[in-house]
């Protein structure tokens, strides 16, 4: 999911980032796919799926703000 979000437009990552409802499912997504699919798993990664999940919504606002200006989530790079 982390890579397909990458692959996207920056304009269509924006737009998944700015829909409430959307938001936190891409971010829960992309988040937990980021935490446990790459080779090296950490307490960190996990930890932030954790708090991206259960504060998910306003989290996701900053993360949109992070993508305009870095085209990526925060600590997924």
């Amino acid at each position: 999911m982390e890579r397909w979000f990458e692959k996207q437009p920056r304009l269509i990552q924006i737009i998944l980032l700015l829909i409430p409802g959307l938001n936190w499912v891409i971010e829960v997504l992309v988040r937990w796919d980021h935490a446990l699919k790459k080779k090296k798993k950490s307490l960190f990664k996990i930890a932030i799926a954790l708090i991206f999940t259960f504060g998910g919504m306003v989290l996701g606002y900053l993360d949109l703000i992070w993508c305009l200006l870095f085209k990526h989530l925060i600590f997924c790079n």
